[in-house]
């Protein structure tokens, strides 16, 4: 997953093209509603492609702010704009400094076997 922070202090989410590689076209997703509370680590939703499933999984705690209608209503462009149109969710993060923990984009690139 990807986290990006705005300048409202909400964290917006999406599947990183890693994953979305392995699945796709997505034609599914499944998503909590607004307002649900969520534990970063936690699974709380699900992608499925036509070969495979993935669990969206919240990097940060907090409460959900939004749904990206476009995902639910055109899955496809989870996995084709992943850092576009394809995102998520947005979340209000239960403690902000909680995101300071997270991969950057170069050390994420590292683990993902990318140079």
């Amino acid at each position: 997953m990807w986290a990006l922070r705005d300048r409202d202090g909400r964290v917006r989410v999406g599947l990183t093209h890693v994953p979305g590689g392995y699945l796709g076209d997505a034609v599914y997703v499944e998503l909590p509603p607004v307002g649900t509370e969520v534990a970063s680590g936690e699974p709380i939703g699900l992608v499925e492609s036509s070969s495979a499933v993935c669990e969206v999984v919240t990097p940060v705690s907090g409460a959900i702010v939004g749904i990206n209608p476009a995902a639910e209503q055109s899955p496809e462009t989870i996995t084709a704009d992943p850092y576009g149109e394809g995102w998520l969710l947005d979340i209000r993060p239960a403690d902000p400094a909680e995101l300071d923990s997270l991969l950057t984009d170069e050390e994420y690139g590292r683990l993902a076997g990318e140079e």
